[in-house]
């Protein structure tokens, strides 16, 4: 089915469309909501939460081509998962530069990235949403300050040091 009629069956609250759309974006979303909240029960409270949002809401959407509609779901994950963390009072976060890692070519690509995973995971949860956010998701240091309620340099500076804690880990793994 296209994506097009798809959305539209949801408008018009169709089960089995909006069945099709939970399914069709459950994995993506839910490793989105997990590099935010890394306790899993939690993550999936809150992709249940934005599912439930976008079904509640996807009359708001206006259909511009492929890939707009999976970039509008993962805002409604992102914004969630926001929400939650706010709720547990974590948003009093800061971070300055972008991690660039380098990529191997490799049958290795699967542990680093499982491993890179881990490290981020281990990240003091306010280093963890900005590091997501800026690094993952392209927000802008002043987007991620509105969407947070800090300032934009506490934004640098907790990037800065969510960098400089996955550099040390990432050394003392490669050390092992």
């Amino acid at each position: 089915m296209k994506e097009e009629n798809l959305i539209n069956l949801c408008k018009q609250n169709d089960q089995q469309a909006q069945s099709m759309v939970y399914d069709q974006y459950y994995n993506t979303m839910l490793h989105t909501c997990l590099r935010y909240i890394p306790e899993t029960l939690e993550a999936e409270d809150a992709l249940i939460e934005g599912f439930t949002k976008v079904f509640r809401k996807i009359h708001q959407f206006e259909y511009r081509g492929k890939g707009s509609f999976s970039g509008w779901i993962k805002r409604v994950m992102v914004n969630e998962c926001l929400m939650i963390l706010r709720k547990k009072q974590v948003n009093k976060v800061d971070i300055d530069h972008l991690i660039k890692l380098d990529s191997s070519n490799g049958a290795d690509d699967d542990i680093l990235y499982e491993e890179l995973l881990n490290l981020i995971y281990n990240l003091p949860k306010g280093y963890r949403t900005v590091f997501n956010m800026y690094v993952i998701e392209g927000y802008s240091h002043k987007e991620i300050g509105e969407k947070l309620g800090i300032s934009e340099n506490t934004s640098k500076s907790q990037l800065s040091k969510a960098r400089s804690s996955l550099i040390k880990s990432l050394a003392q793994h490669e050390n092992r």
